[in-house]
């Protein structure tokens, strides 16, 4: 499985191309400890004047470097996959060897530090909708103003069962149809062939 990169993330790891083996895994630990602490801009400024670049340039390194291990790690890739798709970033065979060392090094570490980071979201169980109208008011006599109320109903599992929690919605007709015109695209969007082609990749 070869890893699919944005555009965006393959711009950020470009810096790398300067960068010798020592630079790589300076920016492999700050990214570690990225994911352990979250981040810190002092590291990403002793980093940048220690390289004499931008600050907004080591920390999108960093931020590309930490998209591609965590990837890499959560999916397993093999080392000849892993390989594959940092040569299609055009990196020379000596990136590419501390790449795949940082890589091998850590995976397993990154991959315990992702399990913990993970949370246990709730998920969908029933949904329950009331229209009401409002058809006068003290002020006003004659209007219409309807409202949608919306009662999401939602399953948390855990390792002693699973516990059910409500949510209460409230919206205009309006918002409403905007929010199902953007579902209706996203939905659309999922069915290109460039979305397949992703997901085949994750799968």
């Amino acid at each position: 499985m070869l890893l699919v990169l944005s555009e965006d993330h393959k711009e950020h790891l470009s810096f790398l191309t300067k960068a010798d083996g020592s630079v790589v895994e300076e920016f492999g630990r700050i990214a570690l400890e990225f994911l352990r602490k979250g981040t810190n801009p002092k590291i990403y400024e002793g980093a940048a004047r220690k390289l004499c670049v931008p600050v907004g340039m080591v920390q999108h390194g960093v931020e590309g470097l930490m998209f591609l291990m965590t990837e890499s790690s959560k999916h397993m890739i093999s080392e000849v996959d892993f390989m594959d798709s940092v040569l299609a970033l055009g990196f020379g065979e000596e990136l590419i060897q501390s790449l795949l060392q940082l890589y091998v090094q850590h995976k397993h570490q990154i991959r315990s530090i992702l399990s913990q980071l993970l949370c246990n979201q709730p998920a969908y169980h029933n949904l329950e909708w009331r229209l009401d109208v409002q058809l006068a008011s003290r002020s006003v006599r004659h209007q219409i103003v309807p409202m949608v109320t919306i009662r999401l109903l939602l399953t948390r599992s855990s390792d002693v069962g699973s516990t059910q929690s409500c949510m209460d919605l409230q919206t205009d007709p309006s918002s409403l149809l905007h929010m199902i015109s953007t579902l209706e695209a996203a939905l659309a969007a999922v069915k290109t062939s460039h979305a397949r082609r992703i997901l085949r990749n994750i799968k």
